[in-house]
């Protein structure tokens, strides 16, 4: 239960396909899509469990990013890269357990800004800059994804260990805003685009309590099948400890890969990274 260049403007092959290419790619650098922390409760069949949770997910990428027919650029990107261009963020999960069954839904918003100069190819001395300024690019992006899941406890496992089967939903939008001002061109461009799709998911998760402070949670999908990307699978494995019976905490690993196409936009890409968080339970 519960997506290296040393810089972002090092993947632009060309004047043309950088800056969209990098708007792209950084839509999906900072993102969720489960409840990346799903702390453990103690089972109680006969009432409802809650549970509210912060995070943070240190994500990098890896993969490649594309848009309008131009050729995919290749993507490399760490977290310090994508923490530097980053305007907020927010990032939340809520939890439902009752009996057997479960219910966890997610929330991801993010806004990045950047600025790119471009000029022609080959002009790298500081006197041929002065005579080629180049064009400024600047962009925005906002990004939201919001994610449910339902599960139900499977007949294995023991006391301590629950292992649930689970399917759920997942639907992402971004939305890019660029700015191309004078300098290689004479006049400014302005182009914004919005990018949705929603993927069904199918997979599973696992409660393993150490004893009654320490606890381990996995979890794993796969998705997409052609419905919204082609496909889309995440994994992810965490160790936890439970404060109080009201607050517990959890530091593990995240990995979410996208192959998702459509017209000239393309996204094929892993997202991965160190994730924390901090739960509410009631």
């Amino acid at each position: 239960m519960q997506r290296r260049p040393k810089s972002l403007r090092r993947c632009l092959p060309s004047a043309a396909a950088g800056p969209l290419g990098l708007a792209f790619l950084a839509t999906a650098a900072i993102g969720a899509d489960l409840p990346p922390a799903p702390l453990y409760a103690p089972r109680q069949p006969s009432a409802w469990q809650f549970q509210a949770t912060g995070y943070g997910w240190a994500t990098a990428i890896d993969g490649q990013a594309g848009v309008r027919n131009l050729p995919p650029v290749n993507v490399d990107v760490s977290f310090a890269d994508i923490l530097k261009d980053l305007n907020g963020a927010l990032m939340g999960s809520f939890l439902a357990k009752k009996g057997e069954w479960l219910i966890m839904t997610d929330l991801v918003w993010a806004a990045l800004s950047d600025d790119a100069v471009v000029r022609l190819p080959g002009v790298r001395h500081p006197a041929l800059a002065t005579l080629s300024p180049g064009t400024r690019v600047d962009f925005k992006m906002r990004q939201l994804i919001a994610s449910a899941a339902i599960g139900y406890r499977l007949p294995l496992g023991g006391p301590d260990l629950d292992i649930y089967a689970t399917a759920g939903l997942r639907y992402q939008r971004m939305t890019v805003e660029i700015d191309a001002l004078p300098g290689l061109i004479p006049i400014t461009l302005s182009r914004k685009g919005t990018e949705q799709w929603a993927d069904p998911t199918v997979g599973f998760s696992a409660q393993w309590r150490i004893n009654e402070r320490w606890f381990v949670n996995v979890l794993a999908d796969v998705g997409g099948f052609g419905v919204g990307s082609r496909l889309t699978t995440q994994g992810f494995a965490s160790v936890g400890y439970r404060w109080t019976e009201s607050i517990s905490t959890a530091l593990g690993y995240r990995a979410i890969y996208t192959d998702y196409r459509n017209g000239g936009f393309t996204y094929r890409a892993t997202q991965h990274g160190v994730f924390s968080s901090i739960a509410y339970h009631f």
